[in-house]
């Protein structure tokens, strides 16, 4: 007899169905009034462990023996802080002892779910854990259609230092090769697997995709909540497709783990939505994102940050060099002034000397006091950088701290780029952190840390563990505790979130970061796609792309700079001391628009991108912000041809609406006005941008007599 249980709250409800011969499975979510079937079966946990497989041959995430094996125990409902539901279900395989603790976690206004598992060994044997899904299903489809597998495109984003964000589409009828496996009575082995390593999250790829079907009117997205390696993977499954979600894996990622009788390990947690259109779907993508992330000073109101290094200082911050820039920064308007790289380094070479910043005497003559002091006689909340995750060769603390503080393979210090890696597994390790952030906190008042991370360890340590994977996922999970530490001892202190840009957007870490940096991209010409494209990993008042106008350029380029930091948290660089007064006061002026128009909004905003997610080389790039009454966009003509100067702007939001368009930045009279015509009837704003040239305008469109 067929078993169900269903779960969700308004927005959502998941339907779970079993019997005695078959493993617990989704037969059905409901979202709104969509009703989504799924009729083959597939196990909410599958995992493999040492002497066992799958029940086919392949090296999927799914389809595996245990997996198949598993059937109902019990199952728990409740409501914990903030008002989270959750339900618990518990399976076991009766074959091997073990049991899982399938969780899923939902918000009150959010229609995304986070789940993740917890694998128990019951019997009396150990067992040695190789992959755990945290989540796998079939695509499905609604009550009048068919399932079809090729009837989905995915979407799915590359990563590299200084080109993060480049969003693509692939239709799964090209992922998907015709087989005719049915003759052979046999689903596909293939899969797209896609797997991130080291501890970059988003060094290559994103944790995050979407499955669209227009054929079937249904948008999957998903992402996995990891600061290290992690594995997503779609597949055929003949009658259906299906995906899969993990953490690090034996194949993939060098990573098992031993469980003794009535030992435990919890999966990587991944959250997942569904709905009808995207903007459907990524709504409910940013409702969970400023529902399940932490509460701490600085969430909801965005600063603007001033700092010294991108295209400016470099790494080499003197008290003469940073006295000019404070007190610019101050005069245009930053809240926040962060003193960059090398601060702490007397040999100028400050590379391979971090880790035990204490300030530089050569840099700053009269003690870092002068300048933090600088910094807040202007009502600035001082910064400054660190890396605090590395340990530089020729720090002194490489030979203060044990061998135990840091990653080893086969009894040896991993070395990268002349750092060593800490472990913060290791209590020495976490301690001198503590202290560091204790010490410039109480004795210099920093309010505002910029955490950096610029190497990645390879596989992990094989200290104190049965894998290098192990080693590198508790790590993981350590930093994160840390993270959380912190933010209790020091709860009004700001912190951002930067790896070397933007190699560590996933969700593990950027809800726990006020601020993200978005890339170390030093090319102006070139941030709008990365800045637009960040909003798919980002909220937009946590997202900090770079800009950095300086005397040499023209009032375009300038404000071409300036309009790429407009939608997200404001982050600022530049010679401005050595900039003539216009000059300052359009970098002014941009200040004002963000702290009149943009930060009253940001926070309770939605992003949208009027031509679509970006591509890399795109020469009309444009993203925006909605509101129930108003939105804001921004458009950026990159050097665009005559041929391509007439743009249409895609604002479904406002169809059939009368509205007002009005430039927001920049206002002067003496910059050209783009013409930009309304059409109400479809929607859209069609626009003629300048050619030949790198421009930006940043507009605001509200509903005629509705106000702001």
């Amino acid at each position: 007899m067929t078993q169900q249980l269903e779960w969700g709250n308004q927005l959502i409800s998941l339907h779970f169905q079993w019997d005695e011969r078959t493993a617990v499975s989704l037969g059905e979510i409901v979202v709104g009034e969509t009703v989504v079937g799924f009729k083959h079966n597939v196990p909410i946990v599958d995992l493999l462990v040492a002497g066992s497989g799958h029940w086919i041959a392949n090296d999927r995430l799914v389809q595996t023996s245990i997996g198949a094996n598993m059937r109902y125990v019990s199952h728990t409902a409740s409501i914990y802080e903030n008002d989270i539901k959750r339900l618990v279900i518990s399976v076991e395989d009766p074959n091997t002892g073990i049991r899982c603790d399938v969780t899923y976690e939902l918000a009150a206004d959010a229609a995304m779910f986070r789940t993740f598992v917890a694998v128990s060994n019951k019997s009396d044997e150990d067992i040695h854990l190789e992959q755990v899904t945290s989540w796998a299903n079939e695509f499905g489809s609604q009550a009048s259609d068919s399932p079809d597998p090729r009837a989905w495109k995915l979407h799915e984003a590359d990563f590299d230092w200084l080109a993060e964000g480049r969003w693509h589409a692939t239709a799964t009828d090209e992922l998907f090769p015709v087989l005719s496996q049915q003759l052979t009575q046999h689903d596909p082995r293939g899969e797209h697997r896609v797997i991130s390593t080291g501890t970059w999250s988003t060094g290559k790829h994103a944790p995050l995709a979407f499955l669209d079907s227009e054929k079937l009117g249904l948008v999957w997205m998903f992402q996995i909540e990891h600061n290290g390696a992690w594995r997503w993977e779609i597949g055929d499954n003949t009658h259906d497709g299906y995906m899969a979600l993990s953490g690090p894996t034996r194949i993939d990622h060098s990573w098992h783990t031993a469980l003794s009788h009535g030992e435990a390990f919890t999966t990587v947690p991944v959250s997942v939505t569904l709905g009808t259109t995207f903007d459907e779907a990524y709504a409910s993508l940013v409702a969970y994102r400023r529902a399940m992330r932490t509460e701490h000073a600085g969430n909801f109101h965005p600063r603007v940050i001033f700092n010294d290094y991108m295209n400016t200082l470099d790494g080499d911050p003197t008290t003469g060099k940073l006295l000019p820039l404070i007190a610019s920064a101050a005069e245009v308007g930053a809240e926040v002034f962060c003193i960059d790289a090398g601060w702490y380094d007397d040999s100028g070479d400050w590379w391979p000397s971090v880790g035990e910043w204490e300030p530089s005497t050569t840099r700053f003559p009269s003690g870092l006091g002068e300048v933090i002091d600088a910094i807040t006689s202007y009502g600035m909340i001082p910064g400054l950088w660190l890396e605090p995750e590395v340990i530089g060769v020729q720090s002194p603390m490489a030979q203060v701290l044990p061998d135990s503080a840091f990653f080893q393979r086969n009894g040896h210090r991993v070395v990268e780029q002349e750092r060593y890696v800490l472990d913060l597994r290791d209590d020495r390790a976490r301690q001198h952190l503590d202290s560091v952030i204790e010490r410039l906190v109480n004795d210099y008042g920093i309010g505002y840390f910029k955490f950096d991370y610029n190497v990645s360890p390879g596989s992990g340590t094989d200290l104190y563990g049965s894998s290098t994977g192990e080693g590198m996922l508790e790590h993981n999970r350590a930093y994160i505790k840390w993270l959380d530490a912190l933010h209790s001892r020091f709860p009004e202190i700001i912190l951002e979130n930067c790896s070397s840009g933007g190699m560590r957007e996933d969700f593990a870490q950027t809800s726990r970061f006020q601020v993200q940096s978005t890339s170390d991209q030093q090319d102006y010409r070139l941030y709008p796609a990365i800045a637009s494209s960040a909003l798919m990993m980002l909220l937009p008042e946590q997202s900090g792309n770079w800009a950095y106008p300086q005397p040499s350029m023209n009032d375009e380029e300038i404000s071409f700079n300036l309009s790429t930091t407009m939608l997200g948290h404001f982050f600022l660089s530049g010679y401005l001391n050595h900039m003539n007064e216009k000059q300052r006061g359009l970098c002014k002026e941009a200040i004002t628009v963000y702290t009149k128009v943009v930060q009253p909004i940001i926070a309770s905003s939605v992003p949208f991108w009027p031509l679509g997610l970006p591509r890399w080389t795109d020469d009309v790039v444009s993203v925006g912000l909605k509101t129930k009454q108003k939105s804001l966009f921004t458009v950026w003509a990159r050097n665009v041809p005559e041929s391509h100067r007439n743009v249409v702007l895609f604002l479904p939001q406002f169809t059939g609406v009368e509205v007002e368009i009005s430039t927001v930045f920049p206002k002067r009279p003496d910059f050209q006005q783009w013409d930009l015509q309304w059409d109400k009837q479809r929607g859209i704003a069609m626009l003629h941008v300048p050619t030949g040239i790198h421009a930006a305008r940043t507009f605001a469109i509200t509903k005629k007599g509705g106000g702001c």
